[in-house]
């Protein structure tokens, strides 16, 4: 069985594997969009709890395009994804949301491996939460949105020219699955017990 010892380079992703933020983001979400029909925002959030692992930009279109069946400009998408944005800072910059057994292993062991973050989360905005909260050292670069996960994941392989044998990805949810399948790299679930049977998972933390 497959181990993180067997790897040289782990990607992160960051909500729910690194910071307990999904009760923040959902909270985000239904202030954003507050001035919308509950039943169509209800289905958004179901939508979106599903597919954590997806930026807040798809997402945002994904309600006005598939729900509520109306366009929406790019520019439209910024507005909403920068009110979500500034709800996100407002309550994220709290130690006490860390998942201490994740956060214990990257101190522990950021000399043994090569880490990054890959979120679908803002990157701008992950940057800021994992410099004030004093993470930034452990990882060699934190990426997210509006930059696909898999896309990330496949930027970073080609341009570390990363061995896809000794690379894997933690998650917590199918998007981070298919981002690791997609790219051919070892996938290991955690905190999410729906996705114990797509590939290595993590109970706790260890070498």
């Amino acid at each position: 069985m497959k181990k993180l010892s067997d790897y040289n380079t782990i990607l992160w992703d960051f909500d729910g594997v690194i910071m307990d933020s999904m009760p923040i983001r959902d909270k985000g979400f239904e202030l954003v969009l507050a001035d919308y029909p509950g039943d169509q925002v209800d289905q958004f959030m179901i939508y979106h709890r599903k597919n954590g692992g997806l930026s807040r930009y798809h997402k945002f279109r994904y309600f006005f395009e598939e729900i509520r069946k109306e366009e929406i400009t790019e520019k439209e998408i910024e507005i909403l994804a920068g009110r979500f944005s500034k709800v996100m800072l407002e309550n994220l910059l709290n130690p006490e949301l860390l998942i201490i057994d994740s956060v214990n292993f990257i101190r522990k062991y950021y000399k043994n491996f090569t880490m990054h973050v890959v979120s679908g989360s803002d990157q701008h905005e992950l940057r800021t939460i994992c410099g004030h909260l004093e993470l930034s050292t452990y990882f060699k670069s934190i990426h997210g949105s509006p930059t696909p996960k898999t896309e990330l994941v496949k930027n970073l392989i080609q341009d570390n020219e990363y061995s896809r044998q000794t690379t894997c990805l933690i998650g917590d949810s199918i998007n981070d699955f298919e981002a690791a399948k997609s790219n051919e790299i070892e996938f290991f679930g955690f905190n999410n017990n729906s996705i114990k049977d797509l590939g290595g998972y993590i109970s706790e933390f260890h070498v």
